[in-house]
């Protein structure tokens, strides 16, 4: 297996499960060291005991990214522990639940918290791992979703906010050297998106994509370990689509 992230420490937040998870595997992979952050310390342990069995190094980190607080003095504690940071990859997030459904109804307060955890952490976590992302000529990933191309949705708003977000990081931080990326997946058979969207639902936006085939965490974070990868060094401010073809967001010329 190719070690392109060999001793090379990569922070993942979500990593208590799913997408998270399955980055936070495929970087250990590589040899990399991971930092694992999540608000789920228990599936942040699982997490870490299915790396460690495997000899992989890790460290873990309940934070709540909702509170600037707990970010930046999570923050201070990785910039203190690692001189260098070669990858962050933002995929921590809200989805599922009132998120997806809701809009016209939401609050003031709900709509800032799902900005301030989907759209507005990945730049606050982003700036605050500047000076060892800058020393290791670093790599950010934000996560986004194919739903930022149809917004109807607070989570799609949130989304399509970061994505433009994504493109602000890349402007500001390539002085230090770091390029800043993002990943829009498609609809991906894991047990948050099966067990919180209904069968009807999961088989029409399916239906939608052009390859007739099941996406999944690993299609995903193999192109994430691309994009942090040395092989992509004259990459920066794009959004990588990962969806079959998904005809939900159309054609941009």
């Amino acid at each position: 297996m190719s070690q392109r992230f060999l001793d090379r420490v990569v922070l993942v937040t979500g990593a208590a499960a799913g997408l998270g998870r399955s980055f936070a595997e495929h970087f250990a992979g590589e040899g990399a060291r991971l930092v694992l952050a999540d608000i789920d310390e228990a599936g942040l342990a699982d997490t870490a005991a299915m790396l460690r069995s495997r000899a992989s190094q890790c460290s873990t980190h309940r934070v709540d990214l909702s509170d600037e607080v707990q970010l930046q003095a999570f923050a201070a504690e990785v910039c203190a522990t690692h001189p260098q940071l070669h990858a962050l990859v933002n995929n921590a997030g809200l989805a599922y639940g009132e998120i997806s459904a809701g809009f016209t109804q939401l609050s003031q307060q709900k709509w800032l918290r799902y900005f301030a955890i989907n759209t507005v952490a990945p730049l606050l976590l982003g700036q605050a791992l500047r000076v060892p992302l800058a020393a290791a000529q670093g790599s950010v990933i934000n996560i986004t979703s194919m739903a930022s191309y149809q917004p109807a949705s607070a989570y799609g708003v949130t989304k399509a906010a970061l994505a433009s977000m994504t493109y602000g990081m890349a402007m500001h931080f390539g002085a230090d050297g770091i390029r800043v990326n993002g990943i829009a997946p498609g609809i991906m058979e894991t047990p948050a998106s099966k067990g919180s969207l209904s069968a009807d639902t999961y088989a029409r936006v399916q239906g939608q994509q052009v390859l007739k085939l099941h996406g999944n965490a690993d299609d995903i974070a193999r192109l994430g370990l691309f994009l942090a990868s040395d092989e992509a060094r004259f990459i920066t401010a794009e959004i990588v689509n990962c969806d079959a073809g998904n005809r939900m967001r159309g054609w941009r010329g």
